[in-house]
Order: structure tokens, then C-alpha cells, then sequence
């Protein structure tokens, strides 16, 4: 089945609904009416240009100006592919993540864990020609985020993924394998289908591993289709 764009439509239950019971927030901020369509103009689908003249790459969030941030240092790479499996080229990729002890450079993050100055858990790349992207960066921590009792979210990094412009973004998680807050978290759990929760799990990849320095993990993005990545925005 495909859409009036000719693009294949994600596959029923493999993203997540706009109203999760379980997800506490989204009974307050999601739609209660029906969504209206808007046309988008040249404008919105086209401008500005993300590329990176405008947008500077930062790919290694490991250290701060020469300084080595605290944790566990890693390496996430990945493809960012369409529906067919093709690369998406020059697709701006942005990550942004809390830092070893679980708490974010964020001014609205109020966890008492402790702020490394050398770690602002910011990122930015630009997929090339063949969809490949990477990035150096601290394994993040667990943390407490107040949705129920005793809450915790597992290890993740958001991931966002500009297409031409503004218009064109797509939010979604990345989580590690293993870990054993996956079964008892709200937001993962909240895409139906357990095929889907998968794809946001990265897997640990000896060919992106480098000696001696940093584990490495792959996490590839779809964005399309019925294998797409599950995202932050219902389809």
C-alpha cells in the first residue's frame, strides 16, 4: 500500500500512537480532534539548505575542546536508507543525549546526578553518498524521569534526521542491547508490534569497534516503509 507520494506506508502497529496510556505525558498533548492536512510550500519543504556550510558537523561528542568527557567512550554508526534500501544522501543527522551519569546539559534537567563539563552530549553529521553516518561519543546513563513509580528510562540517544528543510524531520531513539529497562519502559513499549521495538535497538558491531579505544554499535535508520524505524511522530 502506498500513500499519494508513492512512498510505502508504514505497516500497521510498528509506530507508536499519538495516545499512550502508559506514557504519561502523552494524555496531555496529544491530538484530540482530527489532524488537518496543510499543503506545504516550496518554502517549507525546500529551505533553508541543511548542509554543512550552514550547519557545521560535530561528530565526536567525546571530548570538549580537547578535553575528554567522563564514561564510557563509543562509536554509533549506521545507514540512513529509504523504503527500497537505497542511501538517503546528505541527510543531516543530529543526536543529543544525557552524559555517563544520566543527566542531561540542559538547564531543564533538574536530576542531581553531576554535570561533566567536558560533555555537552550535542551532535551533528551528514550522511554520505552511500547513507553512512558516525559518531564518537560517552555511553549515556539510566535516569529517573517521574512517569510512574519508580521510573526509569533505559540507556537511549534521540536521533533527529533532516531531509531538504524544516518540514522534513523525523525523531526517534536509539537503545542498547541487553539492557533490562527495555521491558519496563512506557515509550519503547509503546509501539505494538515487537518486530518494530527491535529496530530501535542498536547492535554491538566488532567492525565498528576500534582496538583498544571504543566498543562499537550499529543502528541502522529506515525511513520509510514497512521496515521503517519507528519514530517520535505517528504516521
Amino acid at each position: 500500500m502506498s500513500d499519494p507520494a508513492g512512498y510505502r506506508l508504514p505497516a500497521p502497529g510498528t509506530q507508536p500512537p499519538y495516545d499512550a496510556p502508559d506514557y504519561g505525558s502523552t494524555r496531555r498533548r496529544h491530538p484530540t480532534r482530527p489532524l488537518l492536512r496543510v499543503p506545504h510550500t516550496p518554502t517549507e519543504v525546500s529551505a533553508p539548505r541543511m548542509d554543512p556550510a550552514r550547519y557545521p558537523p560535530h561528530a565526536d561528542l567525546s571530548k570538549l575542546e580537547g578535553r575528554e568527557g567522563l564514561g564510557e567512550r563509543i562509536i554509533v554508526a549506521g545507514r540512513v536508507l529509504d523504503e527500497e534500501g537505497r542511501p538517503v544522501r546528505g541527510a543531516m543527522v543530529e543526536v543529543w543525549q544525557a552524559n555517563a551519569a544520566g543527566r542531561y546539559h540542559h538547564p531543564g534537567d533538574t536530576h542531581d546526578a553531576p554535570l561533566d563539563p567536558n560533555f555537552r552530549g550535542q551532535g551533528r553529521v551528514f550522511a554520505d553518498a552511500e547513507g553512512r553516518y558516525r559518531f564518537t561519543t560517552i555511553r549515556p546513563g539510566a535516569y529517573p524521569w517521574r512517569n510512574h513509580h519508580n521510573a526509569w528510562r533505559p540507556v537511549h540517544i534521540h536521533f533527529s534526521l533532516f531531509g531538504a528543510g524544516f518540514a522534513q524531520r523525523l525523531i526517534t531513539q536509539m537503545y542498547f542491547p541487553g539492557d533490562p529497562l527495555l521491558p519496563l519502559d512506557p515509550i519503547f513499549n509503546s509501539i505494538p508490534d515487537p518486530a518494530a521495538r527491535q529496530r530501535l535497538v542498536a547492535r554491538f558491531d566488532l567492525d565498528v569497534t576500534e582496538p583498544e579505544w571504543a566498543l562499537g554499535y550499529r543502528f541502522d535508520i529506515v525511513l520509510r516503509g514497512r521496515e521503517a524505524t519507528p519514530m517520535e511522530d505517528a504516521a
